[in-house]
């Protein structure tokens, strides 16, 4: 998708944005991938809990899929449900404007994940072949309170990352300007331990990496992490984060 740049503040260098990196500023992407603006409200002052969440990097497995649907353990092409703990997860997503946070409709929320073993959909991997399957992708996009909602599973592990969902906010494909922000939601530790603990994830053996141990997660990565509580047999949390100069 082809986005124009916002206006969001100054342009930051390469090492500032690294710098930024952790903080409590949002990093809105804007135009392209190089391009890091800082909300002007960040470089000054407290901001509202909803800002504080920095972008992280996209990775190697993202796809445009395209998949508009809620509930995202299924593969299209034969319908088989991925195992695992079920997870129902919210986005609330909101624009800052003057200091204060408001509801953004209409932006598109994309989620990708890997599945109970470490496993992504339609890629090719040194570990793994999956292309033309689509199981743990898809995209919702934001009703009138801001909220796009998911069905998935609590995310496995694999070798040296510690686990997590990747998601990505932007604009409807026609939009002019357009924007678009990526990050990636972390979970608590000894959470995981438990719910790992349980198969299919036991399967897999002890994940190597906990949090504290990943080079993405020390950039910001606490401030990433997403509220779970019990929701019956499975789990439910809810992730807010607000955009600037949009």
């Amino acid at each position: 998708m082809d986005h124009d740049d916002a206006q969001v503040g100054r342009l930051l260098t390469r090492r500032e944005a690294l710098a930024v990196m952790g903080s409590t500023a949002l990093l809105v992407l804007a135009g392209s991938s190089r391009r890091l603006f800082v909300p002007a409200a960040a470089q000054s002052g407290p901001v509202p809990s909803c800002v504080v969440r920095p972008q992280q990097t996209e990775g190697p497995y993202f796809v445009d899929e395209k998949l508009n649907r809620t509930d995202i353990r299924s593969d299209p092409s034969d319908g088989a449900v991925k195992p695992g703990a079920v997870l129902a997860l919210t986005f609330n997503v909101s624009r800052l404007v003057s200091g204060t946070c408001t509801p953004l409709p209409g932006a598109y929320v994309d989620v990708w994940q890997c599945d109970a073993l470490g496993v992504y959909s339609d890629v090719t991997d040194p570990r793994f072949n999956t292309r033309g399957k689509r199981f743990l992708r898809g995209y919702q996009v934001t009703d009138a309170g801001g909220a796009a909602r998911f069905v998935t599973i609590y995310p496995g592990w694999y070798q040296g990352r510690t686990v997590h969902i990747h998601f990505k906010i932007r604009s409807a494909p026609s939009a002019r300007p357009g924007y678009e922000f990526t990050s990636q939601l972390y979970f608590d530790d000894t959470l995981t331990d438990r719910v790992h603990a349980q198969q299919p994830y036991a399967a897999k053996g002890r994940r190597t990496v906990r949090n504290e141990g990943d080079g993405i997660f020390n950039q910001g990565g606490a401030q990433l992490l997403l509220p779970v509580e019990q929701d019956g047999a499975g789990y439910k949390g809810t992730f807010s984060v607000a955009l600037q100069g949009i």
